[in-house]
């Protein structure tokens, strides 16, 4: 039974590649207005629950099902995306010789292909909402510098706010401080939970302290199926998660 309130629901959700298991019988619950971190060690399934949410992988059995009733087992990738969910990989993918602004630009929600040449006009709707973007991701003071030139923190925070630019209920986010600095994955920890303030969001992520700064639920996954769910602290005096992945 899915809860009213409950905006992506996994239900038995099974993969298996070359009789390697993936996913064994994955149960999740992700409520709207959630941020969710998922933890766990190599090869425990994490990114392949986001290729089945996104349409990428096919699960072998098992309901994927978005907002009230949409099964996203029956959708492919692109129509997937337009029923709102994000994907950021862990490695930013930005256009490098355009600059933070006219990534933006490209990146925003409806079909810019008639105009997709960055001399059509922006209007002044979509100057305010790149604006908002460029506050909310820090890259106010880079509006005009080629992404190119961004440090690679500012290049995860590029791709973000191209994501947030498409408007998703629901934003789903690989890996976003790996080679970060202190100072900006501290910073990417306040960002999120901006974000958050608006739509749900899942983080994978292997960075303990990071996780710890969100403040969120975190599930912890182990060989394809939930091992551990509950908060940080809960999570981290589990004797299993000690044993499968803090190993201390």
């Amino acid at each position: 039974m899915i809860e009213r309130d409950t905006l992506l629901y996994l239900d038995g959700v099974t993969v298996s590649f070359d009789g390697f298991r993936a996913l064994n019988a994955l149960s999740l619950r992700l409520n709207e207005g959630e941020m969710r971190a998922v933890i766990g060690p190599n090869g425990a399934g994490k990114t392949t629950m986001m290729d089945v949410i996104t349409g990428k992988t096919r699960p072998d059995s098992g309901q994927v099902v978005f907002g009230k009733d949409t099964d996203l087992t029956k959708l492919d990738e692109p129509k997937i995306a337009s029923l709102g969910i994000g994907r950021k990989f862990q490695k930013p993918t930005v256009f490098e010789p355009h600059t933070v602004w006219d990534n933006l630009l490209l990146a925003l929600a409806g079909d810019r292909s008639p105009r997709f040449s960055l001399f059509a006009r922006e209007t002044a709707a979509e100057k305010r909402q790149i604006e908002s973007i460029l506050e909310t991701t820090r890259l106010t003071d880079q509006r005009y510098r080629r992404s190119a030139d961004l440090s690679h923190g500012q290049k995860q925070w590029l791709e973000i706010g191209m994501l947030l630019a498409q408007e998703p209920q629901l934003l789903l986010v690989d890996e976003p401080v790996a080679g970060m600095t202190d100072a900006e994955t501290e910073q990417t920890a306040v960002l999120l939970r901006e974000i958050n303030q608006t739509r749900s969001v899942v983080v994978v992520e292997h960075d303990m302290a990071f996780v710890r700064a969100l403040g969120v639920k975190v599930t912890v996954l182990h060989e394809g199926s939930v091992l551990s769910e509950g908060s940080i602290d809960f999570v981290s005096d589990d004797p299993k998660v000690i044993e499968v992945y803090l190993g201390r």
